[in-house]
């Protein structure tokens, strides 16, 4: 399936959620974290014990989701300098002189993208790229959207593809290029990539138009409809979520 790298297929109760329900729950769960204040450290604790109940149901390994949560290191090392380079009052930690300021928004950095980046591993690792479409769909998302994501979904493997054989191509004429100075090549292959896909997008544009295409896009797959059984079973994260951020900003 295209785009499906993220997909664990697993048959639990998270999987069998329809995907509206999902990212409705993911959504306001993110909503809650970036509310809550910086300094409340047991709420960012609080929120990581309530992801290991999706995880748990879902039966994602926790490995998996430390291996894919690494793609926040830039963020990491973005944060950690904070302590050094910001002002005001300072502390002395291990012999170092540090802002406060600076820890409180390491902190608050690497505590929210990585709450941030696990419940939208969850997302992906419960839900298939085709599903999360039609769910988006279902909750009424701008129509230029979804459709820029199907085909998104639909032509990624394509290109992906087409740059590899042109890559084949490259190294077949005896152009390897490793060094900066070297890159001349591999600018000019992004180039054409870039004129190979726009004339595919001009020629699978002017395909649909020539079958009725009317600009909404067909509905290729079927997901079941989210009752509200599923509703209230997907609130047990989001809902203490919410509260535990109210409560954070009404105690500050």
């Amino acid at each position: 399936m295209p785009g499906a790298a993220l997909y664990l297929d697993r048959a639990s109760p998270v999987h069998r959620l329809a995907p509206e329900v999902k990212i409705v729950a993911v959504l306001l769960f993110t909503v809650a974290v970036v509310a809550t204040p910086r300094e409340a450290v047991p709420a960012f604790a609080a929120y990581a014990a309530l992801l290991v109940v999706p995880a748990v149901a879902a039966r994602v390994p926790a490995g998996w989701l430390a291996r894919r949560a690494a793609i926040e290191l830039p963020f990491v090392v973005l944060a950690a300098a904070l302590p050094f380079l910001a002002g005001g009052e300072r502390v002395l930690l291990l012999g170092l002189s540090l802002s406060v300021d600076g820890l409180y928004g390491a902190w608050n950095i690497v505590a929210k993208a990585t709450l941030g980046v696990v419940a939208s591993l969850l997302l992906a690792a419960t839900t298939t790229p085709r599903d999360l479409i039609a769910g988006l769909d279902r909750l009424r998302c701008p129509q230029p959207v979804t459709m820029i994501a199907t085909f998104m979904l639909r032509y990624l493997d394509v290109l992906a593809g087409e740059a590899r054989r042109m890559r084949v191509a490259r190294l077949a004429r005896g152009d390897d290029p490793r060094f900066l100075w070297q890159l001349r090549g591999f600018a000019t292959g992004i180039g054409a990539l870039f004129l190979r896909a726009f004339e595919r997008g001009e020629r699978v544009y002017l395909a649909m138009l020539a079958r009725g295409y009317d600009g909404r896009m067909p509905t290729v797959w079927r997901v079941g409809a989210a009752g509200a059984g599923q509703w209230v079973t997907a609130a047990v994260v989001p809902v203490p979520a919410l509260v535990i951020a109210a409560a954070a900003v009404v105690l500050r």
